[in-house]
């Protein structure tokens, strides 16, 4: 196969990046059938309808006001004409205002009295002692009454788009998170507390910390990774050497740290959303180097962080500069043996894709597959499914059209909206009032330190996978030719986490459903990132595990769960043995950088995981 091992590769022409990718094979054709408007030529003036767009969205962070408005509306003429649920919520509306008189002359008459309402499990902004005292309960409680009844507002009704009131009720939570008393200094008691203990050096402090973050946000700045987190010594530290590059990504060969290592080699993708060292963190929870103690050949995959230029870059640039590139230079250092691949969140989604594709096209090259985290159909994608739909989808277009790609904040805000009470508000508190810094931790730098995303390949992913939903519905297709996920014959391991809000342990389930191999699924204690960050002596970790055999009947997620109790400790082990059984025996250990064709670029973790 030609390739370029140790140089980077020539750029693509223009030509060839505007050369476009089919990802959908109708299953009927017709000739007669009238073009749909995507597939007209755009007027001259569309351009001035996608700038105007863009104009907007670089104000609303996104989203889209037609589909804000769209859901509210949807909601409110339901809700107008169903005189029943208006009179379910003035019934509602009566028994939380008893339920507060009561819990209020309690207090006055200084009775012991168990809070009617209680905060959500995420919600932390109450965990003062001085929301138990008046009258800081009473406006904690009012607060968590007004928030329930708009809950039950918000909730299913018939006719009504289930999406649509999903995202009432979302936006409704964004609203009065706004408004909570915790926000306020003269409302929260903490605040008040800490004020008389610093004689107001909190607030200074914080006022100093809210100038310095807008000055960033406005800035468009990036932090740089903290110099006691410094990337290659004490995060994504594990030694390798990078043996080969392009222009969309490194691989990494790791150091083997035993005598003997199994004769399969394991090749790792990540999400490229994020940068590859969350299963490189530090060396203490490094899956990276955990595995490479176990005994394997490990490789992973280190995407680079693309730029206005590489705004023509699809999803199956990833899949063949990335995935099978990667596969074809470990099959030239590790020649004649099978390939243990893991995919981790997308990285996973796009391992799935390209698993399906080489299974059709007869390529025996993959000794096994893991999915941790990650999706292959997306109708039950959790609560990220409230920031997608035609018109919000459109307008993210129009934004990456504009730019190129989809920046970081505009990614990272999605992410955070969806556990605001935690993740903004109680942070923003803690810094800005409370005067407390940030203490970086290893996850913490991860998360911090974001990527961008090509306007083309986004597009394509959020339109054609999650939106359309086309993997599972085998309407996806790959070098013109629909795959289907039920052509992977090779052993399949899957990996849920019990609380993830990203990537849905019943959604990643569902793999059982569109596979016929032999299959275990492990679910997991934590959430998309910290249920796969389980590393040995993790202390409260659980896991429950299951085997499907090829061909077997399929069970829905609730039985599986019910069917299987958990057990202590890490996943990793699990993972580690079931990764042995599918192997053909020890070898030698392989040096990385070795081979005359690969020889050692750079050592790990390389240049690409720098990039800003």
């Amino acid at each position: 196969m030609a390739h370029t091992p140790s140089r980077s590769q020539k750029p693509r022409s223009k030509t060839d990046a505007a050369e476009p990718l089919p990802l959908v094979v109708p299953l009927v054709q017709t000739p007669a059938e009238e073009p749909s408007h995507d597939s007209r030529d755009p007027h001259p003036h569309a351009a001035l309808d996608r700038s105007a767009m863009a104009s907007l969205a670089q104000f609303t962070g996104g989203l889209s006001p037609h589909a804000m408005l769209d859901a509210w509306s949807d909601w409110a003429m339901h809700l107008g004409r169903a005189p029943g649920r208006q009179l379910e919520l003035m019934e509602r509306w009566r028994a939380n205002a008893l339920k507060l008189m009561q819990f209020a002359s309690a207090q006055a008459l200084d009775q012991p009295a168990e809070k009617p309402f209680k905060p959500g499990p995420y919600d932390t902004r109450w965990s003062h002692q001085g929301w138990d005292k008046p009258p800081f309960s009473l406006w904690q409680q009012g607060f968590l009454a007004t928030q329930d009844w708009w809950h039950a507002a918000t909730s299913e009704l018939r006719g009504l788009r289930r999406q649509n009131a999903d995202r009432t009720g979302f936006m409704m939570r964004q609203l009065l998170d706004t408004v909570s008393p915790s926000n306020f200094p003269l409302g929260n008691p903490e605040i008040l507390e800490k004020t008389r203990a610093t004689g107001g050096r909190n607030l200074i402090d914080g006022a100093a910390r809210c100038a310095d973050d807008a000055r960033h946000i406005l800035a468009q700045e990036h932090r740089p990774v903290p110099k006691e987190f410094a990337l290659g010594k004490v995060l994504a530290c594990t030694p390798g050497v990078v043996v080969y590059r392009n222009d969309l990504m490194e691989l990494i060969q790791y150091s083997p740290t035993t005598s003997d290592v199994q004769a399969e080699p394991v090749l790792i993708v990540p999400a490229w959303i994020m940068k590859y060292y969350i299963l490189d963190l530090s060396p203490e929870n490094s899956l990276i180097r955990w595995l490479v103690g176990q005994g394997f050949t490990v490789f992973c995959i280190s995407w680079r962080n693309p730029g206005a230029e590489d705004a023509d870059l699809s999803l199956e640039a990833y899949r063949k500069q990335g995935v099978i590139q990667a596969l074809d230079v470990i099959n030239d250092i590790v020649p004649g043996q099978k390939v243990h691949a893991n995919g981790y969140c997308l990285g996973g989604t796009l391992l799935a894709i390209a698993a399906a594709a080489m299974a059709r096209d007869g390529e025996d090259r993959l000794a096994s597959v893991t999915l941790m985290a990650a999706q292959v159909d997306f109708a039950e994608a959790g609560e990220l499914l409230l920031f997608l739909d035609e018109s919000q989808v459109a307008f993210l277009e129009d934004l990456m059209w504009s730019q190129g790609y989809l920046d970081r904040p505009q990614m990272s805000g999605a992410f955070a909206a969806i556990r605001s009470e935690d993740l903004i508000w109680s942070r923003a508190v803690r810094r800005y009032f409370l005067g407390e810094p940030d203490l970086p931790t290893d996850v913490t730098v991860w998360v911090n330190d974001t990527t961008r995303m090509p306007a083309r390949m986004h597009s394509e992913y959020l339109r054609g996978i999650f939106l359309e939903n086309r993997i599972s519905a085998g309407r996806f297709a790959v070098d013109g030719k629909v795959i289907a996920l039920k052509d992977i014959s090779g052993p399949v391991f899957v990996i849920g986490t019990e609380t993830d809000h990203i990537a849905p342990w019943r959604s990643v389930y569902k793999t059982a459903l569109f596979t016929d191999c032999d299959m275990h699924f492990l679910l997991t204690k934590g959430g998309h990132n910290s249920g796969i960050l389980s590393e040995p002596g993790h202390r409260g970790r659980h896991y429950r595990i299951g085997h499907r055999p090829a061909l077997a009947l399929y069970r829905d997620p609730d039985t599986w769960l019910a069917a299987h109790d958990p057990q202590p400790g890490s996943w990793w082990p699990e993972w580690s043995k079931w990764l042995a059984r599918q192997s053909s025996g020890t070898v030698p250990a392989r040096q990385p950088g070795t081979d005359p064709n690969y020889p050692s670029i750079a050592t790990a973790p390389g240049a690409y995981i720098h990039q800003t």
